[in-house]
């Protein structure tokens, strides 16, 4: 990209005023938005990337809980014995959960 060096350059103070006034303009066409709109309708024509996976089927092997696992009472997720924090009435509760 070719650069003029004999353009008049400017100064930080005009760099200033010209941001302020970008800003107020920018202001006044927020405020003058529309401010009803249909999030249903926005939602309708939206499109996610990528290819249509409706017709795929997920498969995902699920393994029994190890001999080294627990499943924490309050969040109900299979953590490993190390992320043990407590037990309230004999069940185990998770530190997140405990946190």
């Amino acid at each position: 990209m070719a650069t003029d060096y004999d353009t008049p350059r400017k100064t930080d103070d005009d760099l200033n005023e010209d941001s302020i006034e970008e800003l107020k303009a920018r202001r006044n066409e927020k405020s003058t938005s529309a401010v009803d709109v249909d999030e249903f309708e926005q939602a309708e024509g939206l499109e996610l990337p990528g290819a249509d996976l409706s017709n795929e089927e997920l498969s995902v092997r699920v393994l029994p809980r190890q001999a080294d696992e627990f499943t924490c009472m309050s969040c109900f997720l299979v953590h490993h014995r190390s992320q043990l924090a407590e037990e309230k009435n004999g069940q185990p509760i998770c530190r997140d959960c405990a946190a």
